[in-house]
Formats: C-alpha cells, sequence, structure tokens
C-alpha cells in the first residue's frame, strides 16, 4: 500500500490537530538590511529536533517550527533582528580567560609599578593641598597679618581642598560620560560607584565643621582642625558595621559597587579597591571584573581581604581616637598642626605596612594554589 505524502506535515503550534503545509503559508520577506541565518537541514538518519542556536548574549531563541523538504527555509520571525554582541559594542567591558581550569590564580592584570609617577604626584598635591596649605596659611595670616580670627580662617577654609575638589569631579566625569570605559557592573550612569558616595558623604561632613568654625567671631580652632580625623573616623565605621553585617548573615541592603542589592556582602575594603584602581588608577571595568573572578575563585584571597578590611578599621578608628585625645588637650596652636597632619601620617604608615603584606600574600597564594584552588 502506497501513501501519499504532502510536502510537510509538521503541525503548527496553533493549532495541534491540523496538517498543513508551510509552503500554503504566506511567506513575509525580510528587509533588506537584516541577513537571516538560515540553519542547514538535518541530515539524513538525524533527528528532526536539533539543538537550538545560541544567541551572542547566550540566551536560547525560542524553537521555531519549519519544513524539512521545502526548497528553501525562511524564518518563522523574519523581522526580528538578531542580538547585539556586547563585546562588539563595549569591548572595554569584556574580559576572555584562557584558563577554564584554574591551574592558576585568575590574574588581575594591574600593578602599581607602572603607576608610581602617577601615583607620587598625586599623593604629593594632596599633601600639599590638605596638610602645608592650612598649617601655612594659619600660622602665615594669624601672626603675620592684622587680620580678624574669623577672616583668617575664611581664608584658610575656603582654600582647602583644591586638588580633592577637582579630582573629585574628574571622577565623576569619568563615571557619568556616556561611553565611560570604567563604570560598576550591571549599574547605570546615575549609581557612579560606592567610594564617590563615601567620599561625597565624608565632605558633607567635613563642610558642615568647617562652616560651623568659620561663623563665630573667634572661631573655635580646635574645631577647625578635625575634618581629618572626621573622614578618617567615617572609613572605620564603615568598615566596622559591614564586617558585623557580613558576619551575621545579613545580605547587602543596597547596591556596593558591582556588588547588587540582596548579594552576600563581601569585605568592605573590597569596594574602595574596586572603585580606586578602576577609576583613579585607571584599571577601568576590566579590573571590576577580574577582582571580581579573582574573589569568588580564591579562598586565600578573600581572607586576605577580609583580614586587610579589619586591619584599616582598627588603624582609622585608634587613629581618630588619638588624634581627638591630642586635639582637645594640647595647646591651640599645636592642635591644629595635630589635627592636620597625623591622620595623613597614621595613612602613610599603613600603607607602608599594607604594601609588602598584600605582596607576600599573593605570592603564597600563588605557590599554593595547586592544593587549595578547589577550597574556593
Amino acid at each position: 500500500m502506497t501513501t501519499n505524502h504532502t510536502p510537510s506535515t509538521e503541525p503548527l503550534r496553533g493549532d495541534p490537530g491540523r496538517q498543513e503545509s508551510i509552503l500554503e503559508q504566506p511567506v513575509p520577506l525580510p528587509p533588506p538590511d537584516i541577513q537571516l541565518q538560515v540553519p542547514s537541514p538535518p541530515a539524513e538518519g538525524a533527528t528532526s529536533d536539533p539543538i537550538p542556536p545560541q544567541n551572542t548574549d547566550g540566551l536560547t531563541e525560542e524553537r521555531m517550527p519549519r519544513s524539512q523538504n521545502a526548497s528553501r527555509n525562511v524564518s518563522a520571525h523574519p523581522s526580528r533582528a538578531p542580538s547585539p554582541n556586547p563585546s562588539a559594542l563595549f569591548p572595554h567591558t569584556q574580559i576572555t580567560y584562557d584558563d577554564p581550569d584554574f591551574t592558576h590564580p585568575p590574574p588581575l592584570n594591574y600593578s602599581l609599578r607602572t603607576r608610581k609617577k602617577a601615583l607620587i604626584m598625586f599623593w604629593s598635591l594632596i599633601v600639599v593641598d590638605c596638610v602645608f596649605v592650612p598649617i601655612a596659611l594659619y600660622f602665615g595670616l594669624w601672626y603675620g597679618t592684622s587680620l580678624s580670627p574669623n577672616a583668617v580662617f575664611s581664608i584658610s577654609t575656603g582654600t582647602l581642598g583644591t586638588v580633592s575638589i577637582v579630582e573629585y569631579f574628574i571622577r565623576f566625569r569619568r563615571l557619568w560620560r556616556k561611553n565611560s570605559n570604567c563604570r560598576v557592573i550591571g549599574a547605570k550612569r546615575f549609581y557612579l560607584d560606592w567610594f564617590h558616595w563615601n567620599i561625597s558623604l565624608g565632605w558633607f561632613f567635613v563642610m558642615i565643621e568647617l562652616i560651623v568654625g568659620t561663623i563665630p567671631r573667634n572661631p573655635p580652632i580646635r574645631l577647625l582642625a578635625m575634618p581629618p580625623a572626621t573622614m578618617v573616623f567615617c572609613i572605620a565605621c564603615e568598615f566596622f558595621l559591614i564586617d558585623i553585617l557580613r558576619y551575621a548573615g545579613v545580605r547587602a541592603p543596597c547596591r556596593i559597587s558591582s556588588l547588587p542589592m540582596g548579594a552576600p556582602l563581601r569585605p568592605g575594603i573590597y569596594a574602595y579597591i574596586e572603585d580606586i584602581c578602576a577609576v583613579d588608577g585607571s584599571g577601568g571595568t576590566e579590573f571590576r571584573q577580574r577582582l571580581n573572578l579573582r574573589y569568588q575563585a580564591s579562598k586565600a584571597f578573600r581572607e586576605m581581604l577580609h583580614r586587610l578590611t579589619l586591619f584599616w578599621a582598627a588603624g582609622a578608628f585608634g587613629c581618630t581616637v588619638v588624634t581627638c585625645a591630642i586635639i582637645w588637650t594640647v595647646q591651640r596652636d599645636a592642635a591644629y598642626v595635630v589635627g592636620w597632619t597625623v591622620p595623613f601620617l597614621w595613612a602613610g604608615i599603613w600603607t607602608a605596612f599594607t604594601i609588602p603584606w598584600v605582596q607576600r600574600s599573593l605570592k603564597h597564594e600563588y605557590t599554593e594554589w595547586t592544593t587549595v584552588k578547589w577550597k574556593a
């Protein structure tokens, strides 16, 4: 017995009980500017339900009915343009990793050795702007002129932080511009980054102290010596708070740089390293991604960041206590000098300890990687 075979008997999804040839359906022509990628027909003996193709963004396309014996195959949705390739549109935000077996720690591709000149120049300007200028203006105007105390501190506070303010707006521009190459992973332009919001909050409290201190006719000099210690105290409180919440199992209450809201918290220093190296250190979004990969892959790296967080938090808190105790007990001129020097001196000492510590930790992580890599 012979059976007549129609060109296509694949059922349409809308009506499973109806058998209809696709050749009987009107096929709309695709626009001229869209190139359709037509899959080749399956080989003889192969299954009639091939694996769906993959978009460039990793999402599986919906399976569409098609004819097996038609003279030509046309997509069921010819007007749907293919998904854009994010690596082609934003190449600076994509990283490639050619070690899927993790035989070595995921590299950060970032070094301070190539940025020595920029670091020395930047921190030299910060020290001159925030240490030497306030002290020089105070002693020069107070003892070298006949200006009133209010005028002396109005001038000194008006010139304070010029370099820091310029750097603040440079950071803002780098993060806000349309094709930013250092933007936070998964965040929009208006978010900026965690470090930027922190320095904004810190400057808010500092400006309150400076404004309140310069309003009286005889300004309280000890209060005007407090801004550096205030900034350090804000950092200490944040680091301790984040670590306490992390130990308590609390999820991130808001986005913290590349860490989305609701994700498990990371050590407080993590966001500072990510933001400063990505924006101020020109590591870009690529550094954010590499840092995230390294953090997730290496237990030793996570433990190092945890210890660094406690080291800097305890040091910042101790620096604040010592600075405030000296400011409110010693003679007025000495208090002003202490307030504008001790926090920066402490930061330099802590940095001098941190750099070799991190270098030794990374070297130990690399040499011991073969035994601990599966303990991530």
